[in-house]
């Protein structure tokens, strides 16, 4: 038989890339894509949120060491200069002992005085060293290597006044509460991923080297194109498996809505503890302030009846340790402003500046 074909040239196929190159990607008609670009997005953003927040801690320690640090040296300096004054006290009172003009239970009463002080006053030294050492480990520093100076001079700061009026959205710049927000946010979006499951998605493949066949249809949007994508992606016997993810998405995001509304309301506690316990501690400054200048004055004239064989020398020593144990009392309810002061500015975040909204929430972003 004769060959039909005979002298016609075969139609060449066409390739649009190298046989070894297979391609596939997938449109994003329904945002699926997208939302879990953002919901990754967000994740590092909690991350990120949550080292900012280990700085914050850090950062806070830091000072609160400093402060105890500075509190102890004060103390230590009022002990010094009150053990000072008994030793003074005590070398005139030996003197007097050996002329007869002083009987030996009041020498005796002091040498009592300056042992205890002196005790109190190694207490002190060895408790700064130990600060001083932990605050070393904070720096990143040897505890050999590295030291402190005493400054020398009375303790006269005073922590930074709280403002009137804070606002609320101080808390938004919080990092454990970004944080929080940024894991709810993502949770969101990934509910959003498991609920668009349900919808058909449309890839476009070129495996081979080969154009797909439906190439031209998904440009031109035509319905054989619609109605084969949709018929071949729709989930119609998968098992449960897509009504699985989606309900676990659901309760993850619950999870997440939990957990942020916790961490509110624990920045919430936090703050009001620190502004109730400032409060407190003022009222108690104002009062010890008072019992000071009282205790000051009492000792004086304690000294001048002394002098004038008025009093005894019990009566003298029992002044002098009430004016020590107010104002020691007074620096350490000072150090405890301090040290509630640096919680506070830590509990709003890192300040008590009122940032909008916006830009506390975007201070955590990488």
């Amino acid at each position: 038989g004769t060959n039909q074909n005979a002298g016609v040239t075969p139609a060449p196929v066409v390739n649009t890339a190298t046989p070894s190159l297979n391609l596939a990607w997938e449109t994003d008609l329904f945002g699926r894509l997208s939302l879990g670009s953002q919901a990754a997005a967000l994740d590092a953003q909690a991350s990120e949120a949550l080292l900012q927040s280990t700085r914050l801690m850090v950062q806070a320690q830091v000072a609160q060491a400093y402060f105890a640090l500075r509190e102890s040296d004060a103390e230590r300096r009022l002990v010094r200069e009150t053990l000072d004054a008994y030793r003074d006290t005590l070398r005139l009172s030996e003197r007097r002992l050996a002329a007869g003009d002083l009987g030996e239970l009041d020498v005796q009463r002091l040498r009592t005085e300056v042992a205890s002080t002196e005790a109190d006053a190694l207490a002190l030294d060895r408790q700064r060293a130990a600060q001083e050492n932990a605050l070393a480990v904070l720096l990143g520093e040897s505890a050999s290597g590295f030291a402190l100076a005493d400054p020398a001079q009375d303790w006269t700061a005073r922590p930074p006044a709280v403002p009137a009026g804070l606002p609320s959205a101080v808390l938004a710049r919080r990092p454990d509460v970004a944080a929080a927000q940024r894991s709810l946010m993502a949770a969101q979006a990934r509910l959003g991923v498991a609920q668009s499951a349900w919808l058909p998605d449309l890839s476009l493949t070129a495996s081979g080297g080969y154009a797909s066949t439906d190439l031209g249809d998904v440009f031109r949007w035509s319905a054989r194109a619609w109605s084969l994508g949709a018929l071949l992606s729709m989930p119609i016997f998968d098992g449960g498996q897509r009504q699985a993810q989606e309900e676990r998405a659901g309760g993850e995001a619950q999870i997440a809505l939990a957990g942020y509304r916790q961490q509110v309301l624990t920045a919430l506690r936090e703050v009001e503890d620190q502004l109730s316990g400032l409060g407190l501690l003022q009222a108690q400054a104002d009062v010890l302030g008072q019992a000071v200048a009282s205790a000051r004055r009492a000792t004086a004239l304690s000294d001048i009846r002394y002098r004038n064989g008025q009093i005894s020398q019990l009566d003298l020593l029992d002044a002098r340790r009430s004016e020590l144990r107010s104002l020691r009392q007074a620096v350490q309810v000072q150090g405890a402003q301090f040290q509630s002061t640096v919680a506070l500015i830590r509990a709003l975040g890192g300040g008590w500046e009122a940032p909008s909204v916006k830009t506390a929430l975007a201070s955590t972003a990488p």
